[in-house]
């Protein structure tokens, strides 16, 4: 078997070659801690920082290599809008806990380009109603967008508010066990008025002071098994009451 040596590129080539990607590698070295600082922003969202910080470099090489310098703008107000769509597509395919509506998502991406094409051609970060236009879609579905954009994490419910006494958790309403109490006294207490002396004190200790219905026939100088029973008779003489005061609908 005949095995064909390729010939290394004459030198005057491989300078050429280093020499056109000269500006292009300055470009990248002389803007990494920006990529990183961009990448910086988006922590704690769900994806690692190391992650964020390889896909803002990699937006930074690409805005190096397809930077024009003649197009009339400084290589940054071209590199940022880039290093931010890519970060931004990076949590919409792999960041989302939460999806938002595939219409929300389709038009997240939609936007970040126009954003890019805007910002290079304005020179600055173009306004909500400027993507709109540009994309001939409703400016209420481009908040909508834009306002969902970054949601990719649900706020923990153990994080601290205000002066870090306070978790998001405990200022989450949840079910008054005593409006429950409260109803309950002002229907029962028309009905528990028309008991004897002795019934209302058999209810008192039971359901209130929680006595034991041998503690009550103690007190009361009833049998246990007396006491069982006036309960039972109590309890059906209130169903009664309350069933004639609020009939079912």
């Amino acid at each position: 078997m005949t095995l064909r040596v390729q010939h290394p590129r004459s030198t005057t080539e491989s300078s050429a070659e280093a020499e056109r990607h000269a500006p292009i590698h300055r470009l990248i070295e002389d803007n990494v801690p920006i990529a990183r600082s961009m990448a910086a922003r988006y922590r704690n969202r769900g994806i690692d920082l190391d992650d964020l910080e390889q896909v803002a470099l990699l937006g930074l090489t690409k805005a190096a290599q397809r930077f024009d310098p003649h197009a009339g703008h400084d290589f940054l107000s071209y590199a940022v809008p880039t290093i931010r769509g890519e970060l931004r597509r990076h949590f919409r395919d792999a960041g989302w806990m939460v999806r938002p509506p595939r219409r929300v998502q389709d038009l997240q991406a939609r936007i970040a380009s126009a954003q890019r094409d805007l910002e290079a051609e304005l020179g600055r970060s173009p306004r909500p109603t400027e993507v709109a236009a540009h994309l001939g879609e409703e400016l209420d579905g481009v908040i909508e967008a834009l306002s969902a954009d970054g949601c990719f994490t649900p706020t923990s419910l153990d994080g601290t508010v205000g002066d870090g006494s306070s978790t998001l958790g405990d200022l989450l309403g949840a079910d008054d066990r005593a409006i429950e109490s409260a109803e309950a006294r002002v229907v029962l207490d028309p009905v528990v008025r028309k008991l004897s002396d002795r019934d209302r004190r058999i209810v008192r200790l039971r359901f209130f002071d929680e006595c034991t219905q041998q503690e009550i026939a103690e007190d009361i100088g009833l049998t246990q098994a007396q006491v069982s029973r006036v309960i039972t008779r109590i309890l059906g003489d209130l169903r009664e009451q309350l069933g004639e005061r609020h009939p079912a609908v």
